[in-house]
C-alpha cells in the first residue's frame, strides 16, 4: 500500500488555481521534498495531504484512507508540523507535550513512555521545565517536532520545518529527521532550500502551482541537457548583468562568490564570453567545469 497517493489532486481559490491537478505516488520510507519558491503551491499541498483544507478537484489517500471521505481516518496516521507550528510559550516544554498527547489521545503507560522517549529524541530532557517562550529558535522547532511524533505517525508532514532558524539547528533538526526515517516514518517536507532538497530519496519541483519535475536528486542532475561552469570573476554583480542581458548562456545565476553558467554549446560560448567580459574589464580569476547541482537544474527550470 503507498503511504500517499494523489489522483488529480487539485486546489482553486475563486480565480487562483493554487494546484493545478497534481498525481503522486510516495512509497512507505521515503523522504519526499516538495521543493520551489514562495507561492510555489508547497504549502497547499501540505494542508491538502493534512485533509486540513478540501480539494477543489481529485483525490488524495494516506495509508489507503481517503482524505475528503474520512479525514479523521486518515489524520490517525499523519504528524503534522506547520510553517507557524503552534506552542503554547506559558507551558513548560514537559506540559507542551504533555496537551499534544492528550490532544492526540495517548494516554496511560503508552503516554508516559512516549514522553520519555522524545525528550532522550529531542535532547530537550535537561530543558523540560522551561517555559516555550524562552526557547531558543532550534529548540523551539524540536519541541514542535516532538508534539508531532506523540502518537507515533506513520507520515511526518512538514512544511519547510527550518525556515528561520540558524545553520546548526538546521543540521541538528536534520539528524533528529533522519532519526525518525530509520524508524520507518515516511516524511513528506516542503523546503525553499536546494541543499535540502538534495538530501531527500526524490523530489518535486513546484512552481506556479505546477509540479516541473519529480524524480530522484541524481536522476535530476544526471539528466540535464546542458555544462555547467563555475567562474571566480571581479566585479561579480556586473558581469552578471552583462551575461543575462547578453543571451550568451542558457542561464546564469549567483551561487555565494561565484557565477554559475550553463551552457549548451562550451566551446564557443565561452569565447563569446570571454570576448564579451574583455570589452567590458571584466577580469576572470577562475573557470572550471563543474557537476550540475539541483539548485543549477531548478535555476534552468525557472
Amino acid at each position: 500500500m503507498l503511504a500517499v497517493e494523489t489522483n488529480k489532486l487539485g486546489k482553486k481559490y475563486k480565480s487562483l488555481e493554487a494546484l493545478k491537478p497534481l498525481d503522486l505516488a510516495i512509497e512507505p520510507g521515503e523522504i519526499f521534498g516538495l521543493v520551489g519558491p514562495d507561492g510555489a503551491g508547497k504549502t497547499t499541498v501540505i494542508k491538502l495531504l493534512a485533509a486540513l483544507i478540501r480539494p477543489s478537484s481529485g483525490s488524495a489517500k494516506i495509508f489507503g484512507q481517503d482524505t475528503s471521505k474520512d479525514p479523521e481516518g486518515a489524520r490517525r496516521y499523519i504528524g503534522y508540523m506547520s510553517q507557524s507550528f503552534v506552542l503554547y510559550p506559558e507551558l513548560t516544554v514537559s506540559e507542551n507535550l504533555d496537551f499534544f498527547s492528550d490532544l492526540y489521545q495517548v494516554t496511560g503507560d503508552e503516554k508516559k513512555k512516549r514522553m520519555v522517549e522524545l525528550m532522550a529524541f529531542s535532547r530537550l530532557g535537561p530543558f523540560k521545565g522551561r517555559l516555550a517562550g524562552k526557547l531558543s529558535g532550534g529548540m523551539k522547532q524540536k519541541l514542535a517536532l516532538s508534539c508531532a511524533l506523540i502518537h507515533t505517525p506513520k507520515l511526518l508532514l512538514l512544511d519547510e520545518p527550518t525556515t528561520g532558524v540558524d545553520p546548526i539547528s538546521r543540521r541538528e533538526l536534520w539528524k533528529l529527521l533522519y532519526e525518525i526515517w530509520k524508524q520507518g516514518v515516511t516524511i513528506i517536507l516542503a523546503t525553499p532550500y536546494m541543499d535540502e532538497a538534495e538530501r531527500c530519496s526524490r523530489i518535486a519541483f513546484l512552481n506556479k502551482g505546477q509540479v516541473l519535475l519529480c524524480d530522484k536528486p541524481e536522476n535530476i542532475k544526471a539528466g540535464v541537457g546542458f555544462k555547467v561552469y563555475q567562474l571566480e570573476v571581479l566585479e561579480l554583480q556586473k558581469a552578471y548583468e552583462l551575461l543575462a542581458k547578453s543571451q550568451i548562456a542558457r542561464n546564469a545565476g549567483l551561487f555565494g562568490g561565484h557565477l554559475h553558467v550553463h551552457l549548451d554549446k562550451p566551446e564557443q560560448e565561452l569565447a563569446g564570453m570571454a570576448a564579451l567580459f574583455r570589452q567590458n574589464g571584466i577580469k576572470v580569476i577562475s573557470q572550471k567545469q563543474i557537476e550540475p547541482s539541483i539548485e543549477d537544474v531548478f535555476l534552468s527550470l525557472m
